[in-house]
């Protein structure tokens, strides 16, 4: 009625539960990590503001229409420091330092992106179906 696992069930459970990690762990590093020459792009409503180099410090106002955002650039690192919007959710995000992550001020239409150099965000597909 019931079956007993055998040493060789316990040993193929291991080999490919380690073959999974190593094979998740290089293509989750490579997609996540920071490149020394990455941008930090800023859309307004679908509008591009600018992009701003990830390793020089900065400060970004943003201003339009009575809706203020500052975006600070510090240590390879970005974070809202302020949002005239009232929810504060964009602030409460955090920081980020990775490709491909952002910060949304929904309320002010502001979208704040670390995207590789060459501008398209990785080079990497999000999903591949077939």
């Amino acid at each position: 009625m019931f079956k007993i696992l055998r040493k060789a069930d316990i040993v193929l459970f291991f080999v490919l539960l380690a073959l999974g990690i190593a094979l998740s762990v290089p293509g989750f590093a490579s997609s996540n990590s920071t490149n020394k020459d990455s941008v930090v792009e800023i859309t307004m409503g679908g509008r591009s503001l600018g992009e701003y180099p990830l390793n020089r410090d900065e400060e970004i106002e943003i201003e339009k229409d009575g809706h203020l955002n500052l975006v600070i650039i510090k240590d390879g690192k970005v974070h809202m420091e302020e949002a005239s919007c009232y929810n504060q959710v964009c602030i409460k995000q955090g920081t980020i330092s990775k490709n491909n992550q952002s910060i949304v001020c929904l309320p002010n239409r502001v979208v704040v992106r670390i995207l590789a150099a060459d501008g398209d965000g990785g080079g990497e597909p999000d999903v591949v179906v077939g």
